[in-house]
């Protein structure tokens, strides 16, 4: 099956070919059908299993059908936090280039400037968190009342982060008309009670969740202040001088600050992501698979797509927030039975994520300890250790060459 088969307008297909997207994931090719149907919607899928696509696309082709005379909000996507809010505003800017539609992005925690001139400006596809929504909504900002379609992401998230009560505001200011999607990457009974709310005789469905890594991949993890983070990693790419290494960020901001450091240090690198280019992007991969680059730095929105056979080395400078993210940035070495090795670095605010990535694998990575770690550090490792419940001894501290003498001058903790 292709995106060919779905029948999508020219100008969403010649965006899909200029990302490079061909043939639809398992949750695409069973939602999208559902959406241009004008249906509701409950899917259970996670984050990384291209769900963002599987409502972008057919919101987008039935925005495109439609000439409205004003620019007003026809579409809310809600989510839990402004990362994901923006990688989805990247996603309806890349799949819609060539529409002539346009999207903001609503996310608490800076100043709301900025946001609420782009709304005076008009908008068509709205994507929000709950608090800054309501906050616009009040100060009389946002008109909800040509929306036609809602939808809820991430809704079990949504609902351990404490946004319950928010949300039955948001639902409470839509119209009544309209069409809901909604996606969560479970489904306890409270999460179909409260779809239950929200959709009107939808259609269900489901994918398997990705919660697996290859065993064919190496996994460690090693603790780190921030402001050591990019020593650990030169000292992490001098451990495999001859591999070249993915870096994954979680921003794009943090990709461009990376690559700026590595090249101060004569190590040739390039960032891909939503700021870059179509034309950027594929020099950017074109130096790394032809080794002209040794290394690529990516964010998890530019990386999808992203086909590089024989990988070996995967650096997650950042964890990302959402443990299905994880899996799959690593799942990029160790294919097709290939050995393979993924290092993470976590500091101090990124110990919740690691708790996440190690309860949804099923299993501890192993610390590695390296010149730069504090004792503050490998106490952290060893509190992590014993909440997650996955391993039954002490944390197995696996050491470098290059740091074997600092490793022994700092003792057994």
């Amino acid at each position: 099956m292709t995106f060919y088969d779905f029948d999508l307008t020219e100008p969403i297909q010649n965006a899909l070919k200029k990302e490079g997207y061909t043939h639809p994931t398992p949750i695409q090719q069973k939602a999208i059908p559902v959406v241009l149907e004008g249906k509701d919607l409950m899917a259970c899928a996670q984050t990384g299993t291209g769900k963002t696509a599987a409502f972008a696309l057919p919101i987008l082709q039935l925005l495109a059908g439609e000439s409205p005379k004003n620019r007003r909000i026809r579409v809310l996507v809600l989510t839990p936090t402004r990362e994901l809010a923006i990688q989805i505003k990247e996603s309806f800017d890349a799949y819609g280039r060539f529409l002539p539609l346009r999207s903001a992005v609503i996310f608490g925690g800076v100043s709301q400037s900025a946001q609420v001139q782009s709304l005076k400006n008009g908008v068509d596809i709205l994507i929000a968190t709950p608090g800054r929504l309501l906050d616009l909504i009040q100060q009389g900002f946002i008109s909800l009342k040509d929306l036609g379609i809602f939808v809820l992401d991430e809704a079990d998230r949504m609902l351990d982060m404490g946004f319950i009560h928010d949300i039955k505001k948001v639902i409470k200011l839509l119209p009544l008309k309209r069409q809901s999607l909604f996606f969560s990457a479970t489904m306890p009974p409270h999460i179909v009670q409260l779809a239950n709310t929200i959709l009107t005789h939808p259609e269900s469905v489901e994918v398997t969740p990705v919660s697996s890594t290859a065993d064919t991949i190496s996994q460690e993890v090693l603790f780190v202040a921030k402001e050591n983070k990019y020593a650990l990693l030169t000292h992490t790419l001098e451990r495999w001088p001859d591999k070249s290494a993915l870096i994954f960020t979680r921003t794009k901001h943090g990709a461009d600050k990376v690559v700026k450091m590595l090249t101060r240090s004569g190590i040739r690198s390039a960032a891909i992501h939503g700021n870059k280019s179509q034309n950027a992007r594929q020099k950017a991969l074109a130096d790394f698979k032809n080794s002209h680059n040794r290394v690529l730095v990516a964010t998890d929105i530019a990386a999808r797509g992203i086909d590089i056979d024989e990988l070996e080395l995967v650096i997650n400078y950042e964890l990302p927030n959402i443990p299905e993210t994880y899996v799959h940035r690593i799942g990029r070495t160790g294919r097709a039975g290939a050995s393979g090795t993924a290092v993470s670095f976590c500091d101090t605010e990124e110990r919740a994520y690691l708790k996440d990535i190690q309860k949804l694998i099923a299993r501890q990575i192993p610390v590695t300890a390296h010149p730069f770690v504090t004792g503050v550090e490998m106490q952290i490792a060893e509190r992590i250790e014993k909440s997650t419940g996955f391993s039954s001894g002490k944390t197995q501290h696996k050491k470098s060459n290059s740091g074997k003498k600092f490793f022994r001058g700092m003792g057994a903790r």
